[in-house]
């Protein structure tokens, strides 16, 4: 599998509530914003990608290039991390531009401390037939990559459990992949959480 046989959905829908503001514009410690940070660590791997944004945005106004592309959640139909999530696998199973790709990876767009070599190790064994999920000390983390057997299951997904049930379901085909990388489980879910070296998977 080549990196273009992967599009990368980044999650950046949410509201942040547990952060108490918009988080995708707060800056980390290195002064870099969130969101843009989170892009730079998918890039560096996956070069296609969509941007998963709120009703009414577009990556200018959170400081990133115009160019990038991204797609829109309706606040109609916005319940929580699983509708977010479904309506965006729905978009990309109709999207002529990612008719060849065989997976998809879910990127939380707040999680920019993934590695590299996390990131092409994914890459290198995800199947169009497999859910593979990296591990860190025995916890599962994120991206998780999605083969295309599994996007029209993913693509009815509602309410805010993301793919939970779907990786219960589908134990079977879901491969975990030990990596020596924290960025695995690290997010940012308050403020403090915006300095790496506090962060505690």
């Amino acid at each position: 599998m080549t990196a273009d046989d992967v599009v990368v959905l980044v999650l950046a829908a949410g509201r942040s509530r547990r952060f108490g503001r918009d988080k995708r514009t707060a800056r980390l410690a290195d002064g870099r914003p969130l969101l843009a940070a989170t892009r730079e660590s998918v890039s560096r791997t996956y070069p296609l990608q969509r941007l998963i944004l709120r009703e009414g945005e577009g990556p200018a106004s959170l400081g990133l290039s115009p160019s990038v592309p991204y797609w829109r959640v309706p606040s109609s139909i916005r319940e929580g991390l699983g509708t977010s999530l479904g309506h965006a696998v729905r978009t990309a199973c109709l999207d002529p531009e990612l008719a060849h790709c065989r997976a998809l990876a879910i990127w939380l767009g707040d999680m920019p401390w993934i590695a590299p070599a996390t990131s092409e190790e994914l890459l290198a064994q995800a199947r169009d037939d497999t859910i593979l999920r990296p591990t860190h000390d025995g916890q599962p983390g994120h991206p998780v990559l999605f083969g295309r057997t599994f996007w029209p299951e993913l693509s009815t997904l509602t309410g805010d459990q993301g793919a939970h049930e779907l990786l219960v379901r589908h134990r079977e085909r879901c491969h975990h992949l030990p990596v020596d990388d924290p960025g695995v489980l690290r997010d940012v879910d308050r403020p403090q959480d915006l300095d790496r070296s506090s962060l505690r998977p």
